[in-house]
């Protein structure tokens, strides 16, 4: 197998002092959907947003600025951006002067789309308008961690999924899912919610089965990716969302959606109290 390099993560790197879009460091998609059997057609549609919440630089007379930005990646992507080389590019802006927001907006659009290679949406909010912008929200549905099971798997293991017999709409959530950093092996929390509608899945199965991510290292969206094919693998022919909201990491959140619902349905930024 190809040798994928992640960049600065597990590296010991300094800060820049001045704008760096080159320390931008992007990781093919195909390592993690190949091992799925996830073909050049995607069989969902999808997005992954990060909520970056230390973003700073300087306007034209050198008073620092300070905003909150939302960056909306397209699962399509032939690139996932690294997360330590995104923190180190966003503190490059530190040090740099800009006119205003918009400046500040069209720059990091145009810097993260040609990491990824593909249309980046950025939206940056402001101290003024916090309160209406990054509201806290909560995961609808019925909570599966309300299940007192015995947990005995702590590895993925797509043997935990069952059919419990008939079929509807279902929609669950848990606050439950681990997973690990492939390089540095440090726990990444989320809370995962999947809608379904077709084949009933059984609960106890389902939370089992989230649970086993507890000792997986793998990427954010490759988590994602693999509780949706897996699910689907189980279901058969169904509509499915799954979203996991992560919890951030030097101010940075990174939340992948997967649906195959048609049309497409928008992703909300649903900020949650843990986040």
């Amino acid at each position: 197998m190809e040798h994928i390099s992640h960049g600065p993560l597990g590296e010991s790197v300094s800060y820049p002092e001045q704008y760096r879009p080159e320390i931008l460091h992007p990781i093919p998609r195909f390592t993690g959907r190949d091992i799925l059997g996830i073909g050049a057609v995607l069989p969902f549609d999808g997005v992954d947003i990060w909520n970056a919440y230390e973003l700073s630089w300087l306007n034209s007379r050198g008073k620092p600025q300070v905003a909150c930005a939302e960056f909306r990646f397209p699962a399509s992507s032939s690139h996932i951006v690294e997360s330590k080389s995104f923190k180190l590019y966003l503190n490059s802006f530190n040090q740099h002067r800009l006119d205003n927001v918009e400046s500040l907006r069209e720059v990091l659009a145009k810097d993260l789309s040609a990491a990824c290679g593909a249309p980046v949406e950025v939206s940056v909010y402001t101290p003024a308008g916090w309160g209406e912008d990054l509201p806290l929200q909560s995961l609808s549905g019925v909570c599966l961690d309300r299940l007192d099971i015995d947990v005995d798997c702590y590895s993925p293991n797509a043997g935990l999924l069952a059919l419990a017999g008939g079929s509807g709409q279902q929609r669950y959530f848990s606050d439950l899912l681990r997973s690990r950093c492939p390089v540095t092996a440090q726990p990444d929390w989320a809370s995962v919610a999947i809608e379904l509608n077709g084949p009933m899945l059984d609960e106890e199965g389902l939370l089992r089965y989230l649970i086993a991510f507890r000792q997986k290292n793998d990427f954010h969206e490759q988590c994602v990716e693999q509780i949706f094919c897996d699910i689907i693998n189980l279901a058969g022919d169904c509509e499915l969302t799954v979203y996991a909201r992560y919890l951030r990491r030097g101010g940075l959140d990174i939340n992948p959606w997967r649906s195959n619902c048609r049309p497409s349905l928008q992703a909300e930024n649903l900020r949650l109290p843990r986040q």
